[in-house]
């Protein structure tokens, strides 16, 4: 691969934007112009992003509306220090600072970073998570145990779309771009009586996909095949009672054709993949004011998921390996999941210790079964029941010391009850009582200025390693726990047209769950969870705002991360966590040139990081470069628009094994491309 050398660009990169500045000279006046205030939802209250006392990304409506933004994959390189691996026809495993799966095959998963839609826990299933009239995109980093317990050990990232609205509002959204790639959207809300609003919102994501197939001459078997949906209810039942219902369903039939042994974008496979998902998921909340010292809310979801994800293991056809050696591995699974979240907030009037502390405590049920059927070329079926329960109670106390100071406690008991078992006679049925939480102080020196200190502690659940081939000392694998110390600063300066934050943290993880593999035969390999004894983790994440003028907008972000893992004697031992790169950035420019023309240029970057903890493979150091240039008239917008201007070349999964029968199966650095460079046009229409 093309290797970009990073630090080159920096020279280029305030340059860009200083052009993009000149460019709008003419249209900045002496007008100073705010930016909005974002609010995080996904913590027990509502706050703003600046009040908030934890590193946390949002990115807003306009960011996930630019063309070419169709998945959570699109816009996760705005968030520091969070990273995404494919391994499937669209990138859905996600990593925070360093933790976090990367893959999925025969063993049931607890996802390290969980993934929220709606309320609706998508965490194993996140294919679905697209950006369908999505409003805001949250990346929470650190244990988020508190109030998300054992799926959030490494953070949240959490989802919501576009509210119901007491006017009629919509728009419809046409793409076209290289590959044959059409989107067309279309979302509309409005009243239905002076008690009832909706929206409902629908979605079609075609694309024939880069890779070419030579041995079938085909070019459309890593297409992209995607039918979205949602509606949105909000009934005022009462003066006192809020309901608010959803539903969601996503039918997903992509391709999987990426791997070549020449580690380019032709394929030889007789029998190319596929990433398919049908979800069908429904969610419910609502909020019960009929009591002045406490908010009563209950929410409530339940999701139906088929998967099923299968590839050519030989990446080839028939007579092409010399020992006959012709294998395809399917995986189908049928998830299910549900939760409730039963939930008391204070109000005023029952603060508690002489009026100074807000009060929150709920209660909690989580339940997910997974049923697995593997087939593969000259094996037995293999299947596998999974299933899982937690009960949890929670609560959080934030006590203003002083006017500017306070202090904040929470805790969270869980208790999980899992039952697994399989057609090779496994079985386990372990119970695990477990606790996470958090300890802040956030001191406000002034109105403009934010500062605070975090404790927290958050915790996964053990679980069991399936395959036969897995020595049997290593079939058990224990929890793990995380403990996160960090401190930050959030700033609303030039009259509050620049809004920063910044923080520093420490990681700590016990009994580490490593992603190991071991290698037993040629082009076949098993993976299975280990415990590491220890794993560390520190680093900075920086993120600006700048509203310089009513016509030009910068913004950026900065990552840096430093990664340890510790086992005696394991390969990894000494060295940095798989999925970490060093340093992350992301800087843009939006500018208005007036008359209703507008302009914008983004670039991200990453430095090289390990592919996996069980062998040496590595990316390589990359910066991507995406433009847009349009026009706005009344209602209608229309936009050209590129991604990856340089058509750099760069992976974003990869393993390392012998699969060639050229050089005698010797073991090599396979990988999976990132999309190369792709132009296209986006017209929408807004009422």
């Amino acid at each position: 691969m093309r290797r970009l050398e990073v630090p080159k660009l920096i020279p280029f990169i305030p340059t860009t934007i200083a052009l993009g500045l000149m460019a709008a000279l003419p249209a900045v006046a002496d007008e100073v112009y705010t930016l909005d205030t974002t609010t995080v939802t996904s913590s027990f209250r509502d706050d703003s992003l600046q009040e908030t006392a934890a590193s946390v990304s949002v990115i807003d409506e306009a960011e996930l509306n630019k063309p070419g933004n169709t998945h959570l994959a699109d816009v996760l390189a705005q968030a520091p220090n969070v990273n995404l691996s494919a391994g499937a026809s669209r990138g859905k495993y996600y990593q925070i600072r360093g933790v976090g799966e990367r893959s999925q095959f025969i063993g049931a998963v607890n996802p390290s970073v969980g993934v929220l839609v709606d309320g609706i826990d998508m965490s194993s299933a996140t294919l679905g998570a697209t950006l369908l009239d999505a409003k805001q995109v949250e990346v929470l980093r650190g244990p988020q145990s508190s109030l998300y317990g054992a799926n959030a050990l490494a953070g949240l990232i959490n989802i919501t779309a576009n509210e119901p609205t007491d006017t009629l509002t919509g728009d419809v959204e046409l793409t076209v771009a290289q590959y044959n790639t059409q989107n067309l959207s279309a979302a509309v809300g409005g009243p239905i009586s002076d008690k009832v609003s909706y929206r409902i919102a629908a979605q079609r994501n075609t694309s024939d996909g880069v890779t070419k197939n030579d041995y079938l001459n085909r070019d459309d078997t890593n297409n992209i095949d995607e039918t979205l949906l949602r509606t949105k209810f909000r009934i005022a039942a009462s003066e006192d009672l809020d309901l608010d219902l959803s539903a969601f369903y996503a039918n997903v039939d992509n391709g999987y054709d990426v791997f070549s042994l020449d580690n380019n974008r032709h394929s030889l496979a007789d029998s190319p993949g596929h990433d398919r998902q049908e979800t069908l998921a429904l969610s419910g909340k609502s909020s019960w004011y009929g009591n002045e010292n406490f908010i009563q809310e209950t929410s409530i979801s339940v999701s139906k998921s088929d998967l099923e994800y299968g590839f050519d293991e030989d990446w080839t056809y028939p007579g092409f390996h010399p020992d006959g050696y012709d294998s395809f591995d399917n995986y189908q699974r049928d998830e299910k999941g549900a939760t409730l979240d039963v939930r008391f907030i204070s109000t005023e009037e029952s603060r508690l210790f002489n009026d100074s502390t807000d009060w929150t405590g709920g209660l909690y049920y989580f339940n997910r079964s997974s049923d697995l059927t593997r087939d593969r070329t000259g094996k037995d079926t293999f299947t596998s029941e999974y299933e899982a329960n937690r009960y949890a109670g929670y609560g959080e106390l934030s006590t203003g010391l002083t006017d500017k100071l306070t202090w904040i406690n929470g805790l969270r008991l869980e208790e999980d009850h899992t039952l697994y078992s399989d057609s090779d006679g496994n079985r386990s049925k372990p119970t695990e009582l477990l606790w996470g939480g958090r300890m802040a102080l956030e001191y406000q020196t002034s109105d403009s200025q934010m500062l605070y200190g975090l404790i927290s502690r958050g915790y996964k659940v053990g679980g069991y390693n399936s395959n036969g081939d897995v020595p049997a000392a290593q079939r058990n694998f224990d929890s793990e726990t995380l403990w996160n110390y960090e401190l930050g600063a959030k700033h609303n300066l030039l009259d509050d047209t620049l809004h920063t934050q910044v923080a520093v943290f420490f990681q700590q993880r016990n009994d580490a769950q490593i992603k190991a593999s071991r290698i037993i035969g040629p082009g076949d390999f098993i993976d299975y969870t280990a415990n590491a004894d220890s794993a560390y983790s520190y680093g900075l994440e920086a993120q600006a705002q700048w509203q310089v003028a009513n016509a030009v907008q910068l913004y950026g972000s900065l990552g840096l991360l430093q990664t340890e893992l510790k086992e005696t004697g394991a390969k990894f031992d000494g060295r940095d966590a798989a999925h970490a790169p060093e340093y992350q950035f992301a800087f843009g420019v939006n500018v208005d040139h007036g008359s209703g023309w507008f302009s914008g240029l983004d670039v991200e970057g990453k430095d090289e990081f390990y592919f996996s903890d069980s062998h040496d493979s590595r990316s390589e150091s990359y910066a991507l470069f995406n433009a847009r240039f349009g026009y706005q008239l009344d209602n209608w917008t229309v936009t050209l628009w590129g991604k990856n201007l340089t058509d750099e070349v760069y992976a974003v999964r990869g393993f390392e094994f012998g699969n060639d029968p050229r050089n005698g199966y010797t073991t090599d650095e396979y990988v999976q491309l990132g999309a190369p460079r792709m132009f296209g046009v986006t017209t929408k229409y807004a009422f």
